[in-house]
């Protein structure tokens, strides 16, 4: 389970002292913490799961990603270094990510699997794509390649 990898990396990270991946690992867990008080009042009193994680961990890299372009333009490298290693530490817990080839093939076949015919039914083959794909693709670059096939 994800949220065990996490836990003992930032055991791991504590008894190496290693500090940064212990700083983003702790901020991980408040993070998955919040969400998890978050979804009690939906029935989910056991937090929540490893797709809702893994969204959770893109969330955070793609903030850190633009943080480090507000940081290349205010010359700040100190904190374009540090971002830089908090999204390194991210990643190892989210699953390999699909390159360009394999994305555009992902969305061929949602397409001809939902019959998508035009950009109307852009909403359908992404949340198919969430769906089936969560945590596994950048979505940002998915959608601009679903709604170049579409148009």
């Amino acid at each position: 389970m994800l949220r065990d990898q996490i836990t003992d990396a930032m055991k791991n990270a504590l008894r190496n002292k290693d500090e940064r991946t212990l700083g983003t690992t702790r901020m991980i867990l408040a993070k998955m913490k919040d969400l998890d008080i978050a979804a009690r009042p939906k029935g989910n009193a056991n937090g929540i799961g490893d797709d809702e994680i893994c969204s959770m961990l893109q969330g955070m890299i793609k903030q850190r990603r633009e943080s480090i372009v507000l940081y290349e333009k205010g010359n700040r490298a100190d904190l374009v270094k540090q971002e830089s290693e908090e999204i390194t530490v991210i990643e190892r817990f989210l699953p390999k990510q699909m390159n360009e080839e394999e994305i555009n093939a992902a969305i061929a076949g949602v397409i001809s699997a939902i019959g998508a015919k035009d950009i109307k039914d852009m909403g359908k083959v992404m949340a198919e794509m969430k769906k089936t794909y969560a945590g596994k693709m950048d979505f940002a670059q998915a959608s601009a390649l679903v709604k170049s096939k579409l148009a």
